[in-house]
């Protein structure tokens, strides 16, 4: 197991030997994933536990509030034909929220890795595609690459490739721009409180000056934006647009 300290967070890569799979590696990625993923499980399984008709819980009453704006945000933005993606779309807001906040307690954010949002995005340019064959058949989504004229075909192609390319990046640039920030800013609050401190006459600025002062405080105020606001404005910007291409397609094969 290899340990390659990155600021005040520890990268965890562990080779694994898998029968008939070969040697990989289990980066910390992979790990804080599935972290996100119980997080997620156990409190599902906690708010649906108990359900009632009548003279219902706080926790059943937030279950209840939270599948209800689930349901208007896809019914409201896609239409009823699209209800049976409510289970998608909520799964996918919900992972990218948990992921995004998860640094806040120390972890490494899965999103601040490109590799999670490709997935997610690669998934969602699948939904789409599939949605065009459905409702327009092979021969009519092949041959939407060819108009306006058929010269337009090679730009054609490139833009629908920019989809699930633009998605994951953009999720990925913001999300790990926050990250970096962060790091900067601890590191310079560092610097600053080592300098200013150091000043002091004697023994009391040599151990002050070791001692962060100005880390506290300070990156929790910043944290508000970078790391809450931020992290739900991007899971929201990228279920919106999931929604509304999917959506788009729909109306454009009709």
């Amino acid at each position: 197991m290899d340990l390659e300290i990155s600021g005040a967070r520890v990268f965890l890569e562990v080779p694994i030997d898998v029968p008939f799979l070969g040697r990989f590696q289990l980066s910390e990625t992979i790990v804080v994933s599935w972290i996100v993923m119980a997080l997620i499980t156990l409190t599902c399984i906690w708010l649906t536990r108990d359900l009632k008709e009548e003279n219902i819980s706080k926790r059943q009453a937030v279950a209840e509030l939270l599948v209800e704006t689930a349901n208007n945000f896809v019914i409201g933005n896609m239409g009823e034909k699209f209800r049976y993606l409510i289970p998608f779309v909520a799964a996918l807001f919900t992972t990218s929220v948990v992921s995004n906040l998860i640094s806040l307690i120390g972890l490494r954010s899965p999103t601040a890795d490109l590799s999670t949002e490709a997935g997610w995005a690669v998934v969602v340019f699948i939904m789409i595609t599939s949605q065009k064959i459905k409702t327009n058949g092979v021969g009519g989504y092949l041959k939407d690459f060819t108009t306006p004229i058929p010269v337009m075909t090679p730009f054609n192609i490139l833009s629908e490739l920019a989809t699930p390319i633009s998605m994951a990046c953009r999720h990925f640039g913001n999300i790990l721009s926050g990250v970096v920030i962060n790091a900067l800013i601890y590191g310079a609050l560092a610097v600053a409180s080592s300098a200013l401190l150091g000043l002091l006459p004697g023994a009391l600025g040599k151990v002050l000056s070791q001692i962060p002062i100005l880390d506290v405080g300070v990156p929790a105020v910043l944290s508000v934006y970078f790391d809450w606001f931020s992290g739900v404005m991007q899971a929201f910007i990228f279920c919106m647009l999931t929604v509304m291409y999917i959506a788009n397609a729909a109306e454009e094969s009709s």
